[in-house]
Formats: structure tokens, C-alpha cells, sequence
């Protein structure tokens, strides 16, 4: 069965975060993201060199687990949960990058905290099948 360029473009993405995020492994990321990466996240600082630098800066707890994941054309959207960042609360985030090339070229995200069962409206997790859970309350 042949494998899309969407598809293609998916296992990138998912490959590029588990080094960067997970593994830590700085020069083998550096094949993932392009020099000329523009970062649109206004928490982040420019560049390729913002991104690494901001990662090094975490604890080294830091966990990333990608959930839901779609691809059109040039474009994917995966919705993860980030912990263990030396904040009292994980963050679940939709990022959005442009690949080129087979390479990470422009990043874009929606971040917000993610809610215990007691805080949810809808009764519902935000990811996965479980709420999270935290030592207080916040």
C-alpha cells in the first residue's frame, strides 16, 4: 500500500516531537526543523534556536503524548498534552506546522490548561479517555 505525502507529513511531525520533546536529542531534531523555521507562538521565541532553547530550558521531566493527528496537504494538526514542564498544571495543545521539503518550515498553536473532572463542564476529559489529576488544587 503506498504511503500519502499526508501521511508521510503525520510520522514527521509525531517523529520530530518524540526527539525533541521526549528524547532530547538536539542534533538529531536539527534534520526535522528547517534554519528558516518561523514560529508564530507568542510564547516562543524565534526560530529553530527559540524552539531548542525553550526545550533546554524545561525540566528534564518534560513529557509530551500526541493524541489526535490530521494532515492536509502541506499542513498537520496534532492535539497533545505536555507535562511535567515545572508548571502546576499540563498544558493540552493543538500544534499546527507546515512541513516543506520533509521538514518542519512554520509552526502555529492553541494552548490551554488542562482541566480536572471536577473543573469540566462537559463531564469529559480534554485528552485521552482519563482526567488529569493533580496534588492540589489550583
Amino acid at each position: 500500500m503506498k504511503t500519502t505525502a499526508e501521511e508521510n507529513n503525520k510520522k514527521i511531525v509525531l517523529e520530530a516531537f518524540d526527539t525533541l520533546f521526549n528524547k532530547r536529542d538536539y542534533a538529531a531534531a536539527e534534520k526535522f526543523w528547517s534554519p528558516r523555521y518561523i514560529q508564530h507562538s507568542a510564547h516562543i521565541a524565534p526560530g529553530r534556536e527559540g524552539l531548542f532553547n525553550l526545550i533546554k530550558s524545561l525540566p528534564a521531566t518534560l513529557k509530551y503524548e500526541p493524541g489526535t493527528i490530521v494532515a492536509e496537504r502541506d499542513f498537520v494538526i496534532v492535539h497533545g498534552r505536555f507535562s511535567g514542564f515545572g508548571q502546576p498544571v499540563n498544558w493540552i495543545g493543538a500544534d499546527i506546522v507546515r512541513i516543506k521539503d520533509g521538514v518542519l518550515v512554520e509552526h502555529w498553536d492553541v494552548i490551554q490548561d488542562e482541566a480536572t473532572q471536577e473543573q469540566s463542564k462537559s463531564g469529559q476529559p480534554m485528552f485521552g479517555s482519563t482526567f488529569a489529576s493533580y496534588p492540589s488544587a489550583r
